[in-house]
């Protein structure tokens, strides 16, 4: 079965909400073992007291509760200072999680404000179609615009394979050490420079691997993907300016027959997409910032309670409390054995617990990463408009079984949004009318066009620039965000970071030109 962007969104919302209520619960479970360790610890401390009374003299005895009651003091006191700390967090941390159900909330009734907008103009669309068709203008136009995308499509391809035969065939090249060692010294041409001696061992060099031969041969490798990329991008420019030409009229006619409001609707709603976006993001690295606060607090990793705890433990190890019960346990008295067992059960408890903080502190760090990740992966989203009302996805377990397996890190996001990418498609209606010139999955062609689809090139435009005048970097295979050529090629999330709330690499739906 198939599932729609909004609907798939929705359920990468109700995804990060289980994250975010198991992160709470943790912290929470956390904070209640914090708290049980400093009570056993203060139990500790009273059974030592016990301990005293029966077998110190009451001087030595008064001198010791002196120094347990010292220490109970001031760690009752920072315990409270601990607890004031944490209960603000936990609030701090309610009150984002309730912001950003908000946000959410207002985001998905922007999108349904669209949606309904979109449909209005795709109404439209439908009855201008066959008047629009007949225009000779614009089916000059149209076919102009489609050859010029095939031009393009076929300049991409032959670059693609140029830069394949370049890493191919040019890899016996760069694995030979002493060739490149005399390529990058750029032996043979006019930027060499060396001394009489190093010419002479360089041209030994050069004799022995067959530089002068092979040296052409290499420069030609590297040499025409950089010459096709030119090309090509050229092509790909000619190709957007027709489109756009296709756009104008697309427009002209929408509006001429009473589709500016909808348009100006549509944009609208998206402007208060992009803003709620930018809010969402802001608003989730506060959340992320304070859930780090949270843990640290959760986990006793603040001054308060670690003075608490330190302060009980040095008082509980002085030397004669340890001499006190290793006494005690060499002599056999009911009572004795009593206290003594008492303690050695309070010991092995706050054992556990400190074992338990252990395992619900990993867990947290996990939970706090796949969040992380979470975002990344619903940023990109976004970006690529995979929630646009007509986007779809062919395979419903991405929000099944396939979110699950990445929830629980069998695969690694990077894998999960590449199952995304490639689930990804268009509903009917939503390429341009007839010419078809561009695919809506990047963000360049007419996703939100009223026209009935009719076919035609679907030539794909890049989403980033080509590597840098000629850098010779292939279309990326991995990287999100669909980049080519000096995009994201290594993989890595866009999501901004670190307080920058930035806006959508691509800004959301197309309103103008093809809609």
């Amino acid at each position: 079965m198939s599932i729609r962007g909004p609907e798939a969104l929705a359920s990468l919302d109700d995804a990060m909400r289980d994250i975010r209520r198991e992160e709470e619960e943790i912290s929470r479970r956390l904070a209640r073992s914090a708290e049980k360790l400093g009570k056993i610890r203060e139990n500790e401390a009273e059974l030592f007291r016990q301990l005293a009374q029966l077998r110190l003299d009451p001087a030595l005895q008064g001198e010791l509760d002196g120094a347990i009651s010292t220490a109970e003091s001031k760690a009752r006191d920072l315990l409270k200072t601990h607890a004031k700390d944490l209960s603000k967090a936990e609030k701090e941390i309610a009150d984002i999680d309730a912001a950003l159900a908000g946000l959410t909330t207002d985001r998905a009734e922007a999108l349904k404000n669209f949606e309904g907008h979109q449909a209005e103009l795709k109404a439209l669309g439908a009855k201008l179609g066959a008047s629009i068709a007949r225009d000779p203008e614009f089916a000059a136009k149209r076919s102009r615009a489609t050859e010029l995308a095939d031009i393009a499509a076929q300049s991409m391809r032959k670059t693609e394979q140029a830069e394949t035969d370049r890493e191919q065939k040019g890899k016996p090249y760069r694995d030979d050490p002493l060739f490149m060692y005399l390529w990058e010294a750029g032996y043979g041409t006019a930027s060499y420079r060396a001394n009489n001696l190093f010419r002479y061992l360089d041209s030994l060099v050069a004799n022995l691997v067959g530089f002068q031969k092979a040296r052409p041969n290499f420069a030609m490798l590297n040499e025409i993907p950089l010459r096709l990329r030119e090309h090509a991008e050229r092509q790909i420019e000619n190709a957007k300016a027709a489109e756009a030409e296709v756009d104008a009229l697309e427009t002209a006619a929408i509006d001429n027959a009473g589709g500016k409001p909808m348009r100006d609707a549509m944009e609208a709603a998206q402007h208060r997409i992009d803003t709620l976006d930018a809010q969402i993001v802001a608003t989730e690295d506060r959340r992320d910032e304070a859930a780090k606060s949270l843990g640290q607090l959760s986990q006793g990793g603040n001054p308060a309670f670690e003075g608490a705890l330190s302060e009980l433990a040095r008082a509980l190890g002085r030397e004669d409390i340890q001499t006190l019960l290793a006494e005690a346990r060499r002599t056999r008295t009911g009572q004795d054995d009593t206290i003594v067992a008492q303690i050695d059960d309070a010991r092995a408890r706050a054992k556990e617990e400190e074992n338990e903080t252990r395992e619900q502190n990993e867990r947290l760090k996990t939970l706090a990463a796949r969040r992380r990740e979470l975002e990344d992966i619903q940023w990109e989203f976004k970006k690529q408009r995979f929630d646009d009302p007509r986007s779809t996805f062919r395979d419903d377990k991405l929000v099944g079984d396939v979110l699950n397996d990445f929830l629980r890190g069998g695969i690694s996001a990077a894998s999960y949004w590449d199952q995304w990418r490639r689930s990804q498609n268009w509903s009917a209606g939503t390429s341009d009318w007839g010419g078809g010139v561009g695919l809506p999955n990047n963000g360049r062609s007419r996703s939100n066009s009223p026209w009935p689809d009719a076919g035609g090139s679907t030539f794909n435009w890049p989403d980033s620039s080509f590597g840098g005048g000629g850098s010779g970097k292939t279309k990326s295979k991995g990287g999100f965000g669909g980049g080519w050529g000096g995009g994201s090629g290594g993989g890595g999330f866009s999501r901004p970071r670190t307080g920058s709330v930035g806006t959508r690499k691509h800004s959301g739906f197309k309103t103008g030109g093809g809609f």
